[in-house]
């Protein structure tokens, strides 16, 4: 059996990272000489890493950020007060895995959803499930699947994922029926899975925001306490950048 046949079957059972190097072997001859341990560590390695390159552009597909937001573009030059520390801390994921929470703030525009995003995008690079949701837009989902008898369904993908990003909390009103499901939905994650909120509100206005206080009581208690907290300050960057991308004027 030639070694192109020995590619095209690793082709076959979908192994293409060990293909590759079988095929990089074949034009570099040098190669050839490695011992067959290193050979196969190699082969080994590359296909490991070609199934995991695929399950981060599954994972990122399945999250539907609102924006693809690369954690290497963090701007700490603005002043936002970001801390290179906290926000490193953030991107090493573990928080995640204890099952902590993140509550981003601060006035629109200043980069809320685009950080939750990158936090989100650098999880889904270390193959940790993520989901981005518009609160809002959540809520209308569950009521739509309460209808249609989905809901369990629905629920279940929910908790099982590990880390949820609910944008824009606290920009609509809540119905009794909506302060309810987001209860259920806090309660079913407690101590299970992470949640990143980013909101305009200061989370000092979240318990005349949720309205309900017994309801209020048990969302925070189960959101807050123990939070990694961000606070955004400075300008809108979205009216920085659109004042930037104005043309000037010729001096007469």
């Amino acid at each position: 059996m030639s070694m192109q046949q020995v590619i095209e079957m690793f082709r076959g059972f979908g192994l293409r990272g060990m293909a590759r190097v079988l095929e990089d072997l074949q034009m570099n001859p040098a190669a050839q000489s490695l011992p067959r341990e290193d050979m196969l560590r190699n082969m080994l390695l590359a296909e490991t890493h070609d199934r995991d390159d695929k399950r981060v552009k599954r994972l990122i597909k399945t999250a539907k950020f609102k924006v693809q937001a690369e954690p290497e573009d963090i701007d700490y030059r603005e002043n936002r007060s970001l801390d290179r520390e906290v926000i490193g801390n953030l991107l090493a994921c573990e928080w995640i895995t204890r099952a902590q929470n993140a509550l981003l703030t601060g006035l629109t525009g200043v980069g809320k959803t685009w950080m939750g995003c990158a936090l989100g995008m650098q999880a889904c690079r270390k193959l940790i499930p993520v989901r981005y949701f518009r609160l809002s837009r959540l809520l209308e989902s569950i009521e739509i699947a309460r209808g249609d008898g989905s809901l369990p369904r629905l629920r279940g993908q929910i908790t099982r994922t590990p880390l949820l990003i609910l944008d824009d909390w606290g920009l609509t009103p809540l119905t009794a029926k909506g302060r309810h499901d987001l209860l259920e939905l806090i309660d079913d994650r407690s101590g299970e899975g992470s949640v990143l909120i980013t909101s305009q509100l200061p989370v000092d206005k979240w318990y005349d925001w949720l309205g309900e206080p017994t309801v209020a009581d048990a969302i925070l208690d189960r959101l807050v306490h123990s939070a990694h907290r961000i606070e955004f300050a400075g300008e809108s960057m979205r009216k920085k950048r659109a004042e930037s991308a104005k043309p000037t004027r010729n001096a007469a």
